[in-house]
């Protein structure tokens, strides 16, 4: 079958939140018929929308995984594993914005531009997000600075479908609104030790 370069966005901020995404990484490179194409540094970010609660790790994973069979079955699939790696590591159900044990999210899948319902077990019991729609890319991606710096890393002159912009050029851009010191690099992934190196 044929294979797609899918980005995963990955966020944490309960427990050993490093400790976390480090295991999430190895997680998404063993799926079944996956190859582990890139990851990012890992940055810590200010939280969003809710912001009594401690800082979140972020980062970006590059992952070559099957197409599906026909249209939307690739994106949903991918969906559905995400959802069934947080609940592995533990993820509870809160309010929208709130703390996250491991938070994964399908940011782009190859040139897909879909916009379809969420079969039941990809939906959020939050009653904000239960009727919302799988959207590839993901709608928030070109506005959220904690997901265009890690995205950044691995493909920055990557035009997502329905951007009119570069990876790199949305950064530039988010950074001119929110502040350079919004996101802060804390690591650089380590290829042969597989896990993320202290910044210089």
């Amino acid at each position: 079958m044929a294979t797609v370069r899918a980005y995963i966005g990955l966020g944490a901020n309960i427990g050993d939140a490093r400790a976390t995404l480090t295991a999430a990484v190895h997680a998404l490179g063993a799926l079944p018929g996956a190859g582990l194409a890139g990851v990012s540094r890992l940055y810590v970010t200010a939280p969003v929308g809710v912001t009594d609660q401690p800082d979140f790790h972020n980062a970006v994973v590059a992952l070559d995984v099957p197409a599906g069979a026909t249209a939307n079955t690739g994106p949903i699939a991918m969906l559905l594993t995400l959802k069934s790696i947080e609940r592995s590591f533990g993820r509870q159900d809160r309010y929208r914005y709130g703390p996250r044990e491991l938070d994964l999210d399908l940011l782009l899948f190859g040139d897909e531009h879909m916009s379809v319902e969420r079969p039941e077990a990809g939906r959020s019991p939050d009653p904000a997000k239960a009727t919302r729609y799988l959207e590839v890319p993901h709608p928030e991606a070109s506005r959220r600075l904690f997901v265009l710096a890690p995205l950044a890393d691995l493909a920055p002159d990557l035009v997502p479908p329905g951007w009119s912009e570069s990876v790199a050029q949305a950064r530039a851009r988010q950074e001119s609104i929110e502040g350079a010191s919004a996101v802060r690099a804390v690591g650089s992934w380590d290829a042969g030790a597989a896990k993320w190196r202290d910044a210089d």
